[in-house]
């Protein structure tokens, strides 16, 4: 993370104008910008991974997807849009994610850093032009924040790859030290009909998201706060990663394949944990959010605490609605009060995760802290469509990945705020560990 600060930075809002746009795209830009100076001269391709892609492919890819529905794509409703010649030769070829297979992206005959650094200008320049000149249009705006947020999730997936590749962490500034009240046991919910998923009125949406459709909460209790360090550790100390009992099939399967006795970035030293962050190892923070553990190892720590992860209704449920309201629901858990650092450790704070007790004043209306930022939340459910689910024109995005991903919910602190709402749902298969 850089030294941005999201409390001077615009949220996306519901309908914003063309300088919301503008300021929301150059933010975005200088978060990528950022992230390109911190790969090594001779790492902008890196090693084959699975679960991430070349640093060289990913910026290029950036820029082409915001060329492509910011500047080519034209709707049609009888073929789904054509599109206008790309702006660099062989473009699609290249960086079309959706006709690139993963494995080939090392492969590809890409152009060089300084090339593709000024790929992502040009588009950009472009963009700013064309937003200049038609103004915040219904199709522009759509598009310019479809490309933004996409941006804006690669920037948050490059700190991942940083993380795996073992880069230098540079430009990092830490913002908030916070000290809050003791929050301690579970918080009660008193469960109901509510509506699950986004309105037409919530602004800009993806199509997972679609639409709300009313559900039955049974009552349940939450804990007020996240998992620490420090009570992950009790697990893994009590021989959390040796005992089948705590393990699904599919969990022990995959503990076994991979040789998992403790989460992946965890060392003793002297015989206390350390935790490798970047390139760098440092003493275990027991109370802030752990981060880097997989749903096989949360289902597995939750069992070995006799608990359970909570239901994706549960958990939006709990941060979208108030006791005697729950009809009415919350864009954040604190309200409908654009984010501050003062309410959530999302990126622009920290860079890291923070004691689970710091920004009170991002509490639900139900008492559970940081149900936004600082760690990403495994829900208990897979990633499937809502009942009334239908494809937006980026077709790829969500379609590919039900069934087989688990949800995720509430950002962390490399998440950027304009991103996040009660409503969103990441996804990732619960074998990732490289999840923050």
């Amino acid at each position: 993370t850089n030294s941005h600060n999201d409390i001077h930075m615009p949220s996306a809002g519901l309908q914003p104008d063309a300088a919301t746009l503008l300021a929301l795209l150059e933010a975005a830009r200088e978060r990528t910008l950022d992230y390109a100076a911190r790969v090594p001269d001779s790492q902008w391709l890196g090693p084959y991974l699975k679960i991430v892609n070349p640093p060289l492919w990913e910026l290029g890819h950036v820029a082409w997807f915001q060329e492509h529905w910011c500047l080519r794509y034209r709707p049609d409703d009888t073929r789904g849009g054509t599109l206008a010649k790309p702006m660099m030769a062989n473009a699609d070829a290249l960086y079309n994610s959706a006709i690139v297979p993963h494995v080939e992206r090392w492969k590809l005959p890409l152009p060089a850093p300084d090339q593709t650094l000024r790929y992502l200008r040009d588009v950009l320049d472009a963009v700013r032009a064309r937003i200049e000149r038609e103004g915040a249009t219904e199709h522009l705006r759509y598009f310019a924040q479809l490309a933004l947020f996409h941006e804006e999730m690669h920037n948050e997936a490059f700190d991942y790859t940083c993380q795996t590749l073992g880069y230098a962490e540079k430009n990092t500034q830490l913002k908030q030290i916070v000290t809050d009240d003791l929050l301690t046991g579970d918080a009660a919910v008193a469960g109901g009909r509510f509506v699950l998923g986004a309105a037409p009125e919530n602004g800009f949406v993806f199509d997972n998201e679609k639409w709300g459709h009313e559900v039955e909460v049974r009552p349940f209790y939450m804990a007020r706060t996240a998992v620490t360090y420090g009570e992950f550790a009790a697990f893994v100390d009590d021989g959390g990663y040796t005992r089948r009992d705590l393990w699904c099939d599919d969990g022990w399967r995959w503990r076994e394949a991979v040789n998992a006795t403790a989460p992946l970035y965890w060392q003793k030293q002297g015989g206390d944990w350390c935790i490798k962050r970047f390139d760098q190892w440092s003493p275990m923070e027991a109370n802030a959010a752990v981060i880097h553990v997989n749903w096989f190892e949360a289902s597995a720590y939750c069992r070995w605490a006799k608990r359970r992860l909570p239901a994706e209704a549960e958990w939006e449920f709990a941060a979208a609605t108030a006791p005697g309201s729950v009809l009415h629901k919350r864009r954040y858990p604190w309200g409908d009060a654009l984010p501050t650092p003062a309410h959530a450790n999302l990126y622009g704070g920290a860079g890291r995760t923070v004691n689970v007790n710091a920004h009170a004043a991002g509490d639900s209306a139900w008492g559970v802290r940081q149900l936004f930022g600082n760690a990403w939340e495994w829900t208990a459910d897979w990633f499937n469509a809502y009942p009334s689910f239908v494809r937006d024109p980026y077709k790829e995005y969500s379609e590919p990945w039900f069934g087989n991903h688990k949800v995720l919910r509430g950002g962390c602190h490399a998440t950027r705020a304009c991103l996040l709402r009660n409503t969103w749902r990441n996804f990732y298969t619960p074998d990732r560990r490289d999840v923050l």
